[in-house]
């Protein structure tokens, strides 16, 4: 065929170009928003139960802590009180106070360099406290 030779041929049964309306990119959209929000959902459930599992696991091991405290040293005795006691102090007002008035018989075998033995009241008030604490 020769180049400068053109061909025209008439084409009859091809139709011109039609739109078609097309929503498949909406569908992915929805989609996609949707399935956001449903992770997002399972994420924070996942975070709220774990946050709360946690915090059991702390009241525990601040429960064991402190009902397996040695009474023969008092300084790091009360420091250890007043350290793992606050975990229960807010757990009713009885609670609260109770740890408040220990707190008060400790202060004085914190802050010296040298303490003495608990005295009896002290060692019943320290007591009381551990009795109350519910895990």
């Amino acid at each position: 065929m020769n180049p400068t030779q053109k061909l025209d041929i008439p084409l009859h049964d091809i139709k011109p170009l039609v739109e078609i309306q097309d929503y498949s990119l909406y569908y992915l959209s929805a989609i996609v928003i949707v399935g956001s929000f449903i992770m997002l959902g399972v994420m924070y459930i996942l975070y709220k139960y774990l946050k709360h599992k946690n915090k059991l696991n702390t009241r525990k091991e601040h429960y064991a802590k402190l009902q397996n405290i040695e009474l023969e040293k008092p300084k790091e005795t009360a420091y250890i009180l007043t350290k793992y006691g606050l975990t229960f102090a807010d757990d009713n007002e009885r609670n609260k106070k109770t740890y408040e008035e220990l707190l008060e018989h400790l202060a004085s075998y914190k802050y010296k360099k040298e303490v003495g033995a608990f005295d009896s009241q002290t060692q019943r008030y320290i007591d009381l406290y551990r009795g109350m604490i519910d895990v």
